[in-house]
């Protein structure tokens, strides 16, 4: 029998991974602020390739945090629906906030990989400018 206190486990978790989200995208912000002054108005194909990087990632993050607030909430709801004696409705929810935060993982993993293409840009970028130098 599940107990209130089982869906309560993930609430450490699921708001330390919201605050990760959060962060990421902080620094995402602050990386477009300063590609924007940085290129003004003349937009260099590199960073055209960046921007695409840029926008997909903030959508990706943006549902990264939805599948980890849907997940906060249905585990809320679990947590509610045991506490109540709705045992049944209770483990469904806390099924349901599992795969939620699941969903969220995976976004935040792929995510990770465009996040790793960007990194590749900028190598590129660096490359390019040692042989011009050259």
């Amino acid at each position: 029998m599940m107990t209130v206190t089982t869906p309560a486990l993930l609430f450490p978790a699921i708001s330390l991974l919201l605050l990760a989200y959060t962060n990421r995208f902080l620094v995402l912000a602050q990386l477009i602020r300063q590609l924007n002054n940085r290129e003004g108005d003349q937009v260099r194909d590199l960073a055209k390739r960046q921007i695409v990087n840029l926008r997909q990632r903030i959508v990706l993050i943006r549902s990264m945090q939805r599948w980890g607030v849907i997940s906060f909430l249905l585990c809320t709801g679990s947590m509610f629906c045991l506490f109540v004696a709705w045992d049944l409705a209770g483990q469904w929810m806390f099924g349901a906030s599992l795969a939620s935060l699941g969903l969220s993982l995976a976004v935040s993993l792929y995510e990770i990989q465009i996040s790793c293409n960007a990194i590749n840009i900028e190598l590129e970028s660096l490359e390019n400018r040692e042989k011009a130098d050259q």
